[in-house]
């Protein structure tokens, strides 16, 4: 039944049907999205508080149940197959494609799910290396498939009746697979990628508290479009900077905490903390604490704009946002600043910057929509014309979560 050397080259087949042609049998596809973040950079892991909005790409994934204890995975974006024993998974990642999927089989396992063997076809369309969380969308994707599989009892029958999606708990689903990505991968990210692949809603922001995960979805005007204009410079989010970055983070608040008792986190430090003890800390760390505390204001006063339909308002925070990324956290490059300044000078922008890890990847707009096309191709024109390269400039809408795919 298993070929590995079938072609399956032809995308005009759905993945349903290349799925049978490699594996047979009928399977159930999932998917879960990339996202995009307007406002909120590097507060996660401080538990503090992020706006991330789901988007239109996403990670698919059909599965099938087997009669054995085997995973067999193949990736349609790398053209790969592998092969594991659920009782001999690896101790340790291999910087693989594969560890997204491993580290969350092990979370699952661990926290007392039981899976059996399964064949699994994963094909998805989320920018690689371009801060849009690739990374979440598979291992949320694969986690929800997963969980519906185990949650089918012991034959593990794909036949109604099937659980429901309500049946599947998101937020449990977020947490493994930020523990995949943490204790597996290696990537010290907070909950906020996973969290907004998981409970992402077609027309909202998601405001998250990532401290309680308290979260309330926020409107976004249906003439509103979010803009994501890829630099084309690559980054990787596992890479030292990001885990430099929360290092100075945590050393920041340990050191404030000498004379705040009550702080377990920067989300605990107020501005006039900072003003009052920051003398304490070293430069670059007071620099880093300047960032996420002000950041955190701006979430939440973005937050209350929404609420309002204030986006010029939301468009001088988002300003805010990227100087303070760019000149006290240390994370924006040429590239990023330049797509920034380009998109100030468009019409119907009320506001851009950088978005995602940083060190490349892309920036976000929010654009009237009736200026989207005329936007997307001045700013690929300007940004070719002074860097010789050609960006990609994304036009999209708020999506959902993850779920059933149809």
């Amino acid at each position: 039944m298993h070929n590995p050397n079938l072609a399956v080259e032809n995308r005009t087949l759905s993945l349903e049907q290349r799925f049978v042609q490699r594996f047979g049998g009928s399977p159930r596809t999932y998917q879960a999205p990339g996202r995009v973040n307007l406002i909120g950079e590097h507060t996660d892991y401080n538990h503090g508080f992020v706006m991330p909005a789901a988007i239109g790409f996403s990670t698919r994934v059909s599965v099938a149940p087997r009669p054995d204890r085997k995973l067999v995975i193949r990736s349609e974006n790398y053209s790969e197959q592998v092969e594991f024993d659920l009782d001999h998974l690896p101790a340790a990642r291999a910087g693989h494609w594969s560890d997204y999927v491993i580290g969350v089989v092990k979370m699952l396992m661990r926290s007392g799910k039981k899976l059996g063997g399964a064949d699994l076809l994963v094909d998805g369309n989320v920018p690689q290396g371009a801060g849009l969380s690739s990374s979440a969308s598979i291992e949320v994707a694969v986690g929800y498939a997963l969980l519906d599989l185990a949650d089918r009892g012991p034959d593990r029958s794909l036949d109604p009746p099937q659980i429901s999606e309500a049946d599947i708990d998101r937020t449990q689903l977020a947490l493994l697979c930020q523990q995949a990505e943490n204790e597996f991968v290696g990537a010290r990210c907070g909950i906020m990628d996973q969290f907004i692949a998981s409970h992402g809603k077609h027309g909202r922001a998601l405001l998250l508290d990532c401290r309680s995960l308290d979260y309330r979805l926020l409107p976004l005007p249906d003439d509103l479009a979010l803009v994501i204009c890829n630099t084309m410079v690559k980054h990787s989010i596992a890479q030292g900077a990001y885990n430099q970055r929360r290092a100075e983070c945590e050393a920041g608040a340990r050191g404030l905490s000498k004379y705040l008792p009550n702080v377990r986190a920067l989300r605990d430090v107020t501005p006039a903390d900072l003003e009052a003890y920051g003398h304490e800390l070293p430069e670059t760390v007071l620099r880093r604490c300047r960032h996420v505390i002000g950041e955190n204001a701006r979430v939440l006063l973005a937050a209350a704009a929404l609420e309002r339909g204030d986006l010029q308002a939301f468009g001088t925070l988002m300003r805010e946002s990227h100087r303070s990324l760019r000149d006290e956290f240390e994370v924006s490059c040429s590239e990023l600043d330049l797509m920034v300044e380009l998109a100030e000078q468009a019409e119907g922008v009320y506001g851009t910057r950088m978005t995602g890890g940083g060190f490349g990847g892309c920036t976000i707009a929010l654009v009237q929509r009736a200026y989207a096309m005329t936007f997307q191709r001045k700013v690929q024109e300007g940004y070719e014309r002074l860097t010789g390269c050609k960006p990609e400039i994304y036009v999209c809408s708020a999506a959902d979560g993850a779920g059933r795919s149809v």
